[in-house]
């Protein structure tokens, strides 16, 4: 069903990789394996190769190699790159960005999701420098298979030792076999980065916004199954593999491009961060400067949001399902709890952009999701994390619609 890299690196847990390589073509995956020199010391590359009916990666520098530059062309065939055991050391070189074997190399040249299962003594694993390293992966959408505690090899008893092969190969299958989702073949538009509003050729009014938050909901999206429309301001991240992108500049832009695609859609995501007033006019020529201030005249834009609320009104309030954000820098909830209720969504998605560490131009974000009568609060962690977390409520919604029609 799909390609899987297997890390293998230097610790006693090695010997497991063997039955996480099994388990994973038990259900029904190719698996390539990558080894750290280290990793051969405690398991021969010729297991490996006889389960796995491929050649092992020991070495970049093997005769040959460079001449395919293999680490780059299984980076773009793999659907994952999964990593059993990990040790504090590669730990370290992925969260530094060393590259000095194959396996390092790939995981810098990959873009698959990444699962690691770290393993290594308890005392290492609890280190400030480990925890560090750790972070800073999870912060990048790296995913865990959590150590187990027991006896370790080292003769101490605590949280270290690798994760039994059942529970890796169920979290890798987790990633690459995506369970039914009920957003499969469902129309979602999602609206991701800043307008962009013209003072005169040169100049413009606009915001930090990157784009990250509303481009991982649009990939999760796409992985679940969606039929996806993504409307994007100007923005320097790349953006996801999707089946319509449409580029917009200004406010006035996006609000044409997202009410025309929203009348087809079941779900409309509203992540971008949409100017709320625009120069009146701009000049047709850079504006010279001069001595004294400059007097800008701005007016209000349309309101997409609410706008979106009325066009459902309009066809009776069922479809589609309208989830918006409110970037606040004080009374966070107060705010977002009324805008939900004058704009008439479903779901607005709360975040304190004053934090260095979430919020705009940042890879994690800490959110609320409110709703009907319920808040939930989503803990610091990478944005491809909160765009589950997000999805899985409008996933929520979209059956407990599907069973109030169904009871009609």
């Amino acid at each position: 069903m799909a390609l899987i890299a297997l890390g293998v690196t230097g610790g006693v847990g090695a010997y497991k990789a063997v039955e996480v390589c099994r388990g994973l073509q038990k259900r029904g995956h190719d698996v390539v394996a990558v080894m750290t020199r280290s990793a051969a010391r405690f398991v021969g590359p010729v297991t490996f190769e006889a389960i796995t009916r491929r050649q092992v990666i020991t070495s970049q520098w093997r005769p040959g190699m460079n001449a395919d530059i293999e680490h780059i062309a299984i980076a773009d065939g793999i659907a994952l790159l999964l990593v059993a055991p990990c040790t504090a050391n590669v730990i370290g070189k992925f969260a530094n960005g060393i590259a000095d074997d194959f396996l390092t190399s790939l995981y810098l040249a990959t873009k698959a999701p990444v699962l690691i299962a770290p393993a290594m003594n308890v005392n290492m694993l609890a280190h400030e420098a480990v925890q560090r390293n750790l972070q800073t992966l999870t912060a990048r959408g790296v995913r865990f298979v959590e150590p187990g505690e027991g006896y370790l090899a080292c003769g101490w008893i605590g949280k270290g030792r690798l994760a039994e092969p059942g529970e890796i190969v169920e979290a890798a299958a987790a990633i690459v076999e995506p369970p039914a989702s009920s957003l499969t073949g469902r129309r979602v538009v999602v609206t991701a980065g800043p307008t962009y509003e013209d003072i005169d050729p040169v100049r413009y009014v606009g915001n930090r916004s990157s784009g990250r938050m509303g481009f991982a909901l649009a990939a999760e999206a796409r992985r679940r199954g969606a039929e996806v429309t993504l409307i994007a301001g100007p923005t320097t991240v790349t953006p996801p593999s999707v089946d319509a992108t449409i580029a917009v500049r200004s406010a006035a832009d996006m609000h044409e491009a997202v009410m025309r695609a929203a009348s087809n859609a079941d779900v409309v995501i509203m992540a971008a961060a949409v100017a709320d007033y625009a120069p009146a006019s701009a000049a047709a020529q850079k504006v010279t400067k001069a001595d004294g201030p400059l007097t800008l005249t701005l007016q209000r834009t349309k309101d997409i949001l609410s706008d979106l609320g009325s066009m459902r009104a309009g066809l009776g309030g069922e479809r589609p399902i309208l989830v918006g954000f409110a970037a606040e820098t004080q009374d966070l909830l107060a705010r977002a709890r009324e805008k939900r209720a004058r704009k008439k969504v479903d779901l607005i998605v709360a975040n304190d952009v004053s934090q260095p560490d979430q919020g705009f131009d940042a890879d994690t974000n800490a959110v609320t999701i409110i709703g009907d009568g319920d808040e939930q609060v989503v803990p610091l962690q990478s944005k491809a994390r909160i765009a589950a977390v997000i999805l899985d409520r409008v996933e929520h919604l979209l059956r407990s619609r599907a069973g109030k029609l169904a009871s009609r």
